[in-house]
């Protein structure tokens, strides 16, 4: 079961946050990708990669992992990198945490590594800044998805993928520093969710 505060988070999100035309037609080779997976018994990898691997693409990794559960599809596993590594940028926890996750410090330094859940019973999502390519990450038939426009410019081949999907998302990093940061933020953690939730929500699992 998912964590009370996180469960009302989804239902909002269910609710109020609708995915546009333009954005389902750019969410749907990620659906069929992961239809194919689910209908031929496989393991589902996907690798969100945006630069600094710090911001949009944790988002969409913790998103992505929590909605393959929340629907029941199996065997999905998120990862998540960059074209350089830097750290998780430390509003993106605050904001998962706001939301209804839970986190914990596996080891500290300049670039910590995390470990976040959605309930109790489920495996913790390792968050931490990597190049798309870390040893941490598969390294095949693994769905690379592109959460920004300089990745997607800067990476004209990814080796491994089997599939690669431009999925791009506004950088809430605009907002560093202004009264508006925390809504920012907030805002655009549940545009990722709603888009997440969407798309295993279109998974038939038999």
């Amino acid at each position: 079961m998912m964590y009370p505060a996180l469960s009302h988070t989804i239902a909002h999100v269910l609710q109020g946050h609708q995915v546009g035309p333009e954005r389902r037609e750019q969410l749907q080779p990620l659906i069929d990708y992961i239809q194919e997976k689910v209908c031929r018994g496989q393991a589902v990898d996907l690798n969100f990669i945006c630069t600094h691997n710090s911001r949009r693409s944790h988002l969409a990794q913790v998103w992505a992992e929590t909605a393959a559960i929340y629907f029941g599809v199996p065997r999905v596993t998120c990862y998540s990198g960059g074209t350089e590594a830097t750290a998780l940028f430390p509003k993106i926890l605050d904001t998962l945490i706001a939301q209804g996750f839970t986190a914990s410090t596996l080891a500290e330094g300049a670039n910590p590594i995390y470990g976040m859940k959605c309930q109790d019973n489920a495996r913790p999502i390792i968050g931490f800044s990597k190049v798309y390519d870390s040893p941490f990450n598969p390294a095949t038939d693994f769905a690379a998805v592109l959460t920004c426009t300089q990745a997607d410019e800067g990476c004209p081949f990814i080796a491994g993928a089997e599939k690669r999907i431009s999925l791009p998302f506004e950088d809430p990093k605009q907002s560093d520093g202004t009264a508006e940061q925390c809504e920012v933020y907030a805002a655009r953690s549940l545009e990722i969710a709603a888009a997440m939730f969407y798309v295993f929500s279109k998974i038939k699992r038999s």
